[in-house]
């Protein structure tokens, strides 16, 4: 077989066309795009990035093509283009076109100077929509001036995106900042969350902070008006209650709420031992008896669970649960008499009117989520402030006894964080099953990555895993099964707190 070259006569001489081509400017796009839910109530969110190369000059971008789902031009209010020209980095503050969602967006002429030049696509959603479901946007082309069509390069995922919910946002009724989320949900299906109302800055206990709840009765598509549910008075400045964990009582059809109340300054830096308000820092519960509707007013039951020895005993945030036999457990922590702290639980037999408590699962561990793993064995999983994993236990005899698990600080990556761990009974290819739910920064090193990872022997392995949000984040999160082919997930991003709807077929693949 003879290969051919095509050749063009100049000065006598035959030159390969292929020398020209090397002269040809070189223009080419690519598009990346973070995993993030688009926020229903945020008026820009970013969807996709476009860094475009040129080795020429005299070029510029005259429109830009798009493709999407069917879905998205019923859930899609806005499109903007972000002129970032020369920096890589999305700037709020850049050069920005509107325009409403259509599959030719065009500019006003974006010069393309040798280099690099950056665009972003952000989008607004329309109103009230359904959380369920995905948008999904592509950038296939540019219209580049004087050539032609330019076929964009996509690289990565994220181009299709979850819908999201910004249960609170910073500054909503005036509150700096949003946190520590928990959620438990009702035989009514109402969802009930509980957060830190940190109203003047996002720094921890002692400080002006409350407990707030949010109920929603559809699911976690809206939610009611904030309630305070804790707030132990003056001086509000030096007299918090926070850090709230949440459980739901199917029995008594109760809501229990049990949070770390600071007089003065008695959080974990300015604790002391002894068992009075004065002395040391106070767990204290609230319950609700009407779905959530109305609350008691915190009692303490410090003097039930703490060492007066110990400089501060109280829970760990998030959420709790009721074993099979009706047993209420939380999580919790002690700080001992050499300031160690150690992941431990406290539960209840008699629905709520009295506590006892475990003993350390491990030295150095603090803010902990607990499961029953087969009847009558509890998990334990912590925050490890060694760093680089979580550790975890386990104990058949309320928390009298433990046992470092296989996984313990080796499997689960974590940056030193509080996770969301809960057992579910949902659908799999199987059938109905029993699933183990971790939530966390899935980060040995930084608060990025948030995801939702599923084991199906009890936490022996985790194969499945799943990323929700990549983008840097406070770090908290809690889940709830809403029903058997979905999980809620409530998590913190920077002084907000977001909730998505997950179907349990993209976690258990």
């Amino acid at each position: 077989m003879y290969r051919f070259i095509q050749y063009v006569f100049f000065t006598g001489l035959f030159i390969p066309l292929s020398i020209f081509a090397q002269n040809q400017p070189v223009i080419k796009v690519k598009a990346t795009a973070p995993v993030a839910p688009l926020i229903r109530e945020q008026t820009r969110n970013v969807f996709l990035h476009l860094a475009i190369y040129t080795d020429s000059t005299g070029f510029t971008v005259d429109a830009l093509h798009f493709n999407f789902n069917k879905k998205a031009h019923s859930l899609l209010d806005s499109i903007f283009i972000y002129q970032n020209v020369l920096q890589p980095n999305f700037d709020p503050k850049a050069n920005v076109q509107g325009f409403a969602p259509a599959e030719k967006c065009k500019l006003d002429g974006i010069m393309l100077n040798p280099g690099y030049t950056y665009l972003w696509v952000a989008v607004k959603l329309k109103p009230n929509v359904s959380l369920d479901g995905n948008i999904d946007m592509h950038v296939t082309s540019l219209s580049v001036n004087p050539t032609s069509r330019i076929e964009v390069e996509e690289v990565g995922g994220g181009f299709s995106k979850k819908i999201g919910t910004a249960v609170r946002s910073a500054w909503d009724d005036g509150v700096h900042t949003y946190r520590i989320p928990g959620m438990a949900i009702t035989d009514k299906k109402t969802l009930i969350a509980v957060y830190d109302i940190r109203y003047k800055h996002s720094g921890d206990l002692p400080a002006n902070v409350d407990v707030g709840m949010s109920r929603s009765t559809d699911g976690g598509n809206t939610w009611e008006p904030m309630k305070i549910i804790m707030d132990m008075g003056e001086p509000h400045d030096n007299n918090g209650v926070g850090d709230p964990a949440i459980v739901f009582d199917p029995i008594s059809k109760k809501l229990f709420v049990v949070a770390l109340w600071s007089k003065g300054n008695r959080s974990i830096a300015g604790s002391g031992p002894g068992l009075t308000p004065d002395e040391t820092g106070q767990l204290v519960i609230a319950e609700s008896h009407d779905d959530g509707l109305t609350w008691t007013k915190p009692v303490s039951i410090t003097p039930q669970v703490k060492d007066p020895a110990w400089k501060l005993f109280f829970q760990g945030p998030g959420n709790g649960m009721v074993m099979k036999n009706g047993t209420i457990v939380f999580a919790a922590q002690y700080w001992d008499k050499a300031h160690m702290p150690h992941a431990t639980i406290i539960y209840s037999i008699d629905r709520g009117k009295n506590w006892k408590r475990g003993v350390a699962a491990k030295s150095n561990t603090t803010e902990a989520q607990v499961e029953e793993l087969q009847s009558g064995t509890l998990m334990l999983s912590m925050r490890d402030n060694r760093g680089k994993y979580r550790s975890v236990a386990t104990t058949s005899d309320m928390g009298q006894t433990w046992l470092e698990h296989p996984t313990s600080y080796n499997t689960l990556e974590d940056p030193i964080c509080m996770a969301g761990f809960t057992k579910a009974n949902v659908q799999t290819r199987e059938g109905l099953k029993d699933i183990l739910f971790f939530s966390n920064p899935n980060s040995s090193l930084s608060r990025i990555n948030m995801s939702i990872r599923a084991s199906k022997d009890f936490g022996d392995t985790w194969p499945y895993s799943l990323l929700i949000d990549e983008r840097s984040s406070f770090g908290y999160s809690v889940m709830v099964r809403l029903d058997e082919k979905t999980i809620g997930l409530l998590y913190e991003g920077i002084r907000d707190l977001y909730f998505v709807r997950v179907p349990v077929k993209e976690i258990v693949r």
